[in-house]
């Protein structure tokens, strides 16, 4: 039996194309693997979020460009800014993918390159189904 589930992941990027584009498809493979998303079609949706000192390419744009080992032309994409709160860590893209999966799945949260200090208690261990 499938069921929902919505996996959170982030990663630190410069603000340039290169580094967006590198990073959202290492974050993406890698949420992808560990939640062993095998089949677009059981995509639901991808948001990303950015902070504002990332402007120069849109993460969903960097999604398409990636070269992943699922065709995802038709998982409908969403992009905002990050809220502006004093303290925020910089230079991160946010993603929040919900798809199915077989009842009793264990998620697993994925954040790189700098963005683990955001939720130390997800890096580590899997997520509550």
């Amino acid at each position: 039996m499938m069921r929902l589930y919505c996996v959170r992941g982030a990663v630190c990027c410069d603000n340039t194309k290169d580094s967006v584009l590198t990073n959202v498809g290492n974050l993406i493979r890698e949420l992808l693997e560990k939640n062993a998303v095998t089949d677009a079609e059981n995509i639901v949706s991808i948001q990303f979020t950015m902070t504002p000192d990332v402007n120069v390419l849109n993460p969903a744009t960097a999604f398409r460009k990636a070269s992943l080992c699922i065709d995802t032309s038709r998982v409908p994409l969403f992009c905002s800014a990050e809220p502006v709160v004093a303290g925020m860590l910089d230079h991160v893209i946010r993603v929040m993918i919900t798809f199915y999966a077989e009842e009793h799945t264990k998620t697993q949260a994925v954040y790189l390159n700098g963005a683990e200090v955001l939720r130390p208690d997800l890096v580590s261990s899997p997520e509550k189904s």
